[in-house]
């Protein structure tokens, strides 16, 4: 089974979809590319999401948009 990257529950942050196993929303990470920051930025300012669930995040990102595109 894969774990999965991001979670919802309304029992963290009230169901913002966050980073599996963190409070981090995806949003903040997404608002951090949007100003032009680096992931190495985004993981410095959050030390509980890894670098492998921020790429784990781009690549089913990546995945749904080329097969939205279909």
């Amino acid at each position: 089974m894969v774990k999965p990257v991001v979670s919802r529950s309304p029992d963290v942050m009230g169901g913002t979809p966050v980073f599996a196993g963190t409070r981090v929303p995806v949003q903040t990470f997404l608002d951090y590319l949007e100003a032009g920051e680096t992931i190495d930025d985004f993981l410095q300012g959050f030390p509980t999401v890894t670098r492998e669930q921020v790429i784990a995040f781009l690549e089913e990102a990546k995945d749904r948009v080329v097969a939205a595109a279909l």
